[in-house]
């Protein structure tokens, strides 16, 4: 693990420093220490920013549906679908409760909005996203979306934020939404949509 990546200060009391982690600590505890290198952090703080509030995704449906003048109004109802999983994970996190990671052997390497965990918004939302998008953009940019999928969830690892049930799960909440979306987002009938 890198040394001049910036460690956050934790709020609440934690577990004394000599407590070996167990669970998914333990398992959030591996993936940064075989993962985060000033690189990764990097990348894993700037899909951090792309994807807080869902805004990046948000972004990419309207340049979509600006872009795509046929396919507007998919493109516009798949981005009020990843604004809905957005507001679904928050509204489960304000329900859940759960605290975000905080043992000595987690380093929290990026700020949140929230100290609540569970599930991963970042996953959420970018699952939806990958799963709504792909599907407008064709079968050849599947393959990218599924990857993009992996990174985000991977990232909040890496950076200390969740736990791997976080953003399992977040992952999970984004493609039943998306999966209700298409069924409920009209298609262009001519556009093969």
């Amino acid at each position: 693990m890198a040394d001049t990546a910036e460690t956050l200060d934790r709020s609440g009391p934690q577990p004394p420093a000599d407590v070996p982690p167990t669970g998914e600590v333990a398992v959030l505890a591996s993936v940064q220490g075989a993962l985060a290198c000033d690189a990764t952090v990097r990348v894993a703080r700037g899909m951090s920013l792309f994807g807080e509030h869902a805004a990046g995704w948000l972004a990419i449906g309207v340049a979509g549906a600006a872009l795509d003048r046929p396919r507007r109004r998919e493109w516009l109802g798949s981005a009020a679908a990843v604004a809905f999983a957005h507001g679904a994970s928050i509204g489960i996190k304000r329900v859940v409760r759960r605290r975000r990671p905080d043992h000595p052997a987690v380093r929290v390497l990026v700020g949140t909005l929230s100290r609540l965990s569970f599930p991963s918004s970042h996953a959420t939302s970018t699952t939806a996203a990958a799963v709504l998008y792909g599907g407008l953009l064709g079968g050849r940019s599947r393959p990218a979306a599924a990857a993009v999928v992996g990174l985000m969830a991977l990232s909040r690892l890496v950076l200390g934020v969740h736990y791997p049930t976080d953003v399992a799960t977040g992952t999970v909440l984004g493609a039943a939404v998306a999966g209700a979306a298409r069924r409920v987002v009209p298609r262009n009938p001519t556009t093969g949509g």
